[in-house]
């Protein structure tokens, strides 16, 4: 059946190239690589990381985990990127759902326990957002527990405004939990800079 509007971005925008190294606020976004396993292991590991993401990970997952990013950037569904600096891995973001048509998608985060308290998530989601604007999508979502508070910070630093809560959207281990929405526009004004947000170091 033939849809009436065109396409946001056409297929193979993405996929057809190679997935980007993407610069700003201090690090750097990259595609993730065979050697990053023993980060993503640390990862999982993490009680906090477990708690939110909702598993654990195993040497064989960690290695599909990487190669899935790969297949997913090509096939257009999806896109992940480690964060870094020159000490190394310090989390991950991700577009956990991509929607080309539509031009929407949805991004997700974690940081490793070393690199918190220096606005990581904040900066990494800050620059993949400019990146997605630039490339063509007209918005981006990002849903969280309302026990996440951190989480929400996160999305309101980075101009991500509150749309409303999902009742029971989130299944945890320790039960349902209520999310919240943000989401930001194409046409949104930038967020206003942090002073602390972009200090040197993490």
């Amino acid at each position: 059946m033939p849809l009436l509007t065109p396409p946001a971005l056409p297929p193979g925008t993405l996929g057809h190239q190679p997935q980007p190294d993407i610069n700003g606020a201090g690090l750097r976004l990259r595609p993730w690589q065979p050697t990053d396993r023993p980060a993503v292991l640390a990862a999982y590991a993490d009680p906090a990381i477990q708690r939110w993401h909702c598993r654990t990970m195993n040497d064989d997952e960690a290695h599909t985990w990487l190669t899935t990013w790969t297949h997913r950037w090509h096939a257009e569904t999806g896109a992940g990127w480690a964060i870094t600096d020159p000490t190394g891995v310090l989390g991950q973001i991700n577009l956990r759902r991509l929607d080309l048509a539509d031009g929407i998608a949805e991004v997700s985060y974690w940081v490793l326990p070393a690199a918190r308290g220096h606005h990581v998530a904040t900066r990494a989601l800050t620059t993949l957002t400019t990146w997605c604007f630039t490339t063509g999508l007209h918005r981006l979502e990002l849903n969280h527990s309302t026990a996440n508070p951190a989480s929400c910070r996160v999305a309101q630093h980075a101009g991500y405004p509150a749309e409303g809560t999902a009742r029971r959207e989130g299944h945890h281990a320790d039960g349902w939990h209520d999310t919240h929405r943000h989401a930001r526009l194409r046409t949104d004004p930038p967020p206003t800079p942090h002073r602390r947000q972009y200090a040197p170091g993490g």
